[in-house]
């Protein structure tokens, strides 16, 4: 198991759509622990592969320790998830991104949803979730469709946060660029 590093915005990866994955074999397995140490260091309670820039349709989640401090960890993990049911009834919460950190906004999302996927074995199963475990269902099943939580929100505070995060990518860059080399500098 490795932690991998997570990308955030404005990566475009993150908006990239993942492709299904043909079987849940050993390969799989690896990159579902990969993802649950990733989340546990970053920390976190949910992680999709598309947020440590691997294309393909899985994540995992652990909301045993948001539910309840002292509750063992109880990691979850999914391959080529997809809703096949939802609510009309909506349900508001405040949601963040390890792929965008430091910002939370409240999120009008179904509050009941009904999830189909690979387990960890390749056996289809089907999961009716609601509360946070159904908000981080669709929150990282987003990511895996290039859907980001900020694309559920007001387009004045989405294009204010993704402006602020390419200004910061763009400083970070240019910070890492070596010293420009001056016609001065050349003849000293």
């Amino acid at each position: 198991m490795a932690v991998k590093p997570i990308i955030t915005l404005p990566d475009k990866r993150l908006r990239q759509r993942a492709a299904p994955v043909a079987r849940v074999d050993d390969e799989v397995r690896a990159l579902m622990d990969d993802l649950l140490e990733t989340m546990y260091a970053a920390p976190g309670i949910g992680l999709a592969a598309t947020q440590v820039a691997v294309p393909k349709r899985v994540m995992v989640l652990d909301i045993a320790k948001r539910e309840d401090e002292a509750a063992s960890p109880d990691p979850m993990a999914f391959a080529n998830p997809e809703i096949v049911w939802a609510s009309q009834e909506t349900s508001i919460r405040q949601e963040g991104c390890l792929s965008i950190p430091e910002f939370f906004e409240d999120v009008v999302r179904p509050a009941r949803v009904r999830v189909s996927y690979l387990d960890r074995d390749g056996k289809r199963q089907e999961l009716e979730a609601d509360g946070i475990l159904a908000r981080c269902l669709q929150h990282e099943i987003d990511h895996l469709d290039g859907v980001l939580f900020i694309d559920h929100i007001s387009r004045l505070k989405r294009d204010r946060i993704v402006k602020k995060f390419g200004k910061a990518a763009k400083r970070d860059i240019e910070e890492r660029k070596p010293p420009r080399r001056t016609a001065e500098a050349e003849s000293a």
